[in-house]
């Protein structure tokens, strides 16, 4: 890294934004702010080797936060320059043209931006450049919580147990009230030309019902804690009940922090506004969130490797014709079906459902794991690769604390326990909303009932839940 410097901007501090689209309770930009120097805001579509790029969805949402965070940024004085590129050379760039002395930022925990940032923050450092990173995007880092032999914890419940124990004093920093602009911005590439968002055709008119940035955060937030989360234990399972915080895509961008998210659930608690069984049901859901973050930092081979390395030899079976049944939403199995569908059109999928149809393509189709991952990173506006990997090998049984490999959901029982009425499925596929509740999860059991719409695709599902399941048994004791 060969920095040439130019003093024109006064030592100005470089923040470069990441999974941290926000202003408040950011760390590296408080840094910043409190300087008292310019400050140049700086984010990077990064295109470094071996860092995953997003998904498409991921880069809708991208564009739009992006747009938020740089209105909030002119309200302050500054703006937001974006760069396209490999980090390292981006950062060079910008430094050399701008007399920055100072670059800060918010840590991320995959081996592959680990990586990247070690890297750069030497480089940096043999230039006479300062470098720090901040940690703005957990309540626990991973080396923080360990067992009593002082190893990571690789199943959850203890691991959330002792990571509450360090969390006595959470503190969130207000959004500073100014930010100093440099007196030269270095060069910046618009928006539009990236061109995240998709024309031709514009798949994205779903989403429509989404608020990607701060503000929409925040609004989420106060929303869940003003009403859903009443019946948050209960409810949280039923797909057709807006019961959930659909904060997911607002965690992962950063466009609000799990300290703020922990602080706003237990004052609501302690002030009597939300029942306190409840937010500790739903606090637990961002530990979960936490621990599978501990995870992936601690067995960074995990989103090609099985956590359990048994499971490596496991008998995948590959079908193009399944998989994209699987995908379309056209397995002939309602609840399977209206998830995928739910997914495609409005990049999101009730957690519930998301358990069931992993549970599906992995159990019922026998294929990897990885391709519905894959998917999913995609299509999912929440796309969080922690997450994504961790919560595909629970259902695969692969994983750390997984689900035992013998629980083989039954799409049928599980369409009937939590959308017994068929609201959910009604929903997704109006082709079935003539059938009846008893019929609306196996409606192939009775042909002669179903509207012609459903006849095609559910006359027969494309594969028979017990012979399925025989198999997958099969498949699994072979290891």
């Amino acid at each position: 890294m060969q920095v040439q410097k130019n003093n024109d901007n006064g030592e100005a501090i470089i923040v470069w934004f990441r999974n941290d689209l926000r202003l408040a309770d950011n760390p590296a930009l408080r840094h910043a702010a409190d300087s008292g120097r310019p400050v140049i805001c700086l984010y990077i579509l990064d295109e470094t080797p071996g860092v995953r790029p997003m998904g498409a969805a991921s880069l809708w949402w991208l564009d739009k936060s992006l747009k938020r965070l740089n209105e909030h940024l002119e309200k302050l004085g500054n703006k937001l320059v974006l760069r396209k590129g490999v980090a390292a050379q981006v950062l060079d760039d910008v430094l050399s043209h701008s007399g920055a002395t100072c670059v800060l930022w918010n840590r991320l925990y995959d081996k592959a931006s680990i990586d990247r940032d070690t890297a750069i923050k030497t480089q940096l450092k043999d230039a006479g450049i300062d470098c720090q990173s901040f940690n703005a995007s957990l309540l626990n880092e991973p080396w923080t919580v360990q067992n009593g032999s002082r190893q990571p914890y690789k199943v959850f419940t203890p691991y959330w147990r002792a990571a509450r124990e360090h969390l006595t004093h959470v503190v969130v920093e207000p959004a500073p009230k100014s930010l100093k602009a440099p007196e030269h911005f270095p060069r910046s590439e618009s928006l539009a030309s990236w061109k995240l968002h998709p024309t031709k055709p514009d798949w994205s008119k779903g989403f429509d019902d989404w608020t990607p940035g701060e503000a929409g955060a925040l609004e989420r937030l106060d929303d869940f804690l003003s009403a859903p989360i009443d019946g948050y234990g209960e409810q949280r399972d039923i797909p057709g009940v807006e019961a959930t915080s659909r904060l997911a895509p607002h965690l992962h961008f950063g466009e609000i922090g799990p300290r703020q998210v922990w602080l706003a659930a237990r004052n609501a608690a302690e002030a009597g506004d939300a029942p306190a069984g409840e937010v500790e049901k739903f606090l637990s859901e961002v530990g979960w969130r936490e621990f599978n973050h501990s995870i992936l930092f601690h067995w960074p081979e995990i989103p090609t490797k099985s956590f359990r390395p048994e499971f490596d030899d496991f008998p995948w079976k590959s079908n193009a014709a399944f998989f994209e049944a699987w995908t379309k939403g056209q397995t002939g199995y309602p609840i399977v079906d209206a998830g995928m569908r739910e997914l495609w059109v409005t990049g999101f999928m009730h957690n519930r459902v998301r358990m069931i149809v992993a549970s599906f393509l992995i159990k019922h189709l026998l294929i990897d794991w990885r391709e519905g991952e894959a998917w999913f990173w995609d299509t999912l506006l929440d796309a969080d690769l922690p997450n994504n990997v961790g919560n595909w090998q629970w259902v695969a049984g692969s994983g750390a604390d997984a689900s035992p490999y013998f629980r083989i959901f039954n799409p049928i029982a599980q369409g009937e326990k939590f959308d017994p009425k068929g609201a959910y499925v009604r929903q997704w596929i109006p082709e079935l909303k003539g059938v009846p509740d008893d019929l609306i999860h196996k409606p192939w059991t009775r042909p002669e009932r179903l509207p012609a719409a459903a006849r095609p695709l559910y006359g027969r599902p494309i594969v028979d839940h017990a012979q399925a399941r025989e198999k997958a048994m099969e498949a699994y004791r072979s290891l």
